[in-house]
């Protein structure tokens, strides 16, 4: 009898911000195939027999896709219920959709959980709206980790200058001088808040700020590494305000000692 695939969606990487369907799949799969992205305290929630990591390998290898499509379609036939955990949501830029066609041609059974995409939560706990009414009524999610066979990129860095929205950049650190160049190059203003959020939710979350002139200096500056996310777009600039307001509170305002003796 053939197992279930469930493509899951881990989220940003705080395991409080898991789905309640994809907590009860992680306790219940007979495997868990998962790479680097899912907070290490989400992957720790499997015992070590139950999972896989199909994600970097020692040496800094990467398991092909191929390989793993290949062992979800083994698994499956061997009567496993299979959980293959992604980070964010798993079809963001997760593969998920290579994967589930995958399934899909090889009559495997699967489902696909959603999880909430790290392109939104991850701007959030930063205390970063990536749309707003004053400043952005739309938003682009991109990657800035494109196939390496591609002959040429497929994101059109000049459309996305002329949105006035946000872009959110999802797998864009080592890349970052060369798009916000192209940003620059296609008329945005250098000037632009730029914000890069390091391992958002996780224990050593990280942020640098600047503009789109200046962030290439801040992230060496803070040692910004992947997995980060880039938010371009005035709301970068809503950050300062946020983060000030849960650091002190409301303000009092002047009455608020009016009566003390």
């Amino acid at each position: 009898m053939t197992g279930t695939v469930y493509l899951v969606g881990s989220g940003p990487g705080d395991p409080d911000l898991l789905t309640v369907r994809a907590r009860r799949l992680l306790e219940e799969a007979d495997v868990v195939l998962h790479d680097k992205l899912p907070g290490p305290e989400i992957i720790d929630l499997v015992p070590d027999g139950r999972r896989e990591d199909v994600g970097k390998r020692a040496g800094g290898e990467r398991t092909p896709q191929s390989e793993t499509n290949a062992r979800l379609v083994e698994l499956a036939r061997d009567g496993k219920d299979v959980v293959r955990l992604k980070g964010g949501d798993p079809f963001v830029f997760g593969r998920g959709g290579e994967e589930a066609a995958y399934l899909a041609a090889h009559d495997v059974p699967f489902e696909v959980i959603p999880g909430v995409t790290s392109a939104v939560a991850g701007p959030a706990v930063a205390g970063i709206p990536v749309t707003h009414r004053e400043y952005a009524s739309s938003v682009s999610v991109v990657t800035g980790h494109e196939d390496p066979t591609k002959e040429e990129s497929a994101v059109d860095w000049a459309a996305l200058a002329a949105t006035g929205g946000t872009i959110v950049v999802l797998m864009g650190v080592g890349k970052l001088p060369e798009y916000t160049a192209a940003l620059r190059e296609a008329g945005m203003d250098p000037e632009t808040p730029v914000a890069l959020v390091e391992r958002a939710t996780w224990p050593d979350q990280q942020v640098a700020t600047g503009t789109l002139e200046t962030i290439v200096d801040a992230r060496d500056a803070a040692g910004i590494e992947p997995p980060a996310i880039t938010v371009v777009g005035a709301v970068a600039g809503e950050r300062e305000r946020v983060v000030e307001f849960l650091r002190n509170g409301p303000d009092p305002g002047p009455d608020a000692n009016a009566g003390e003796p």
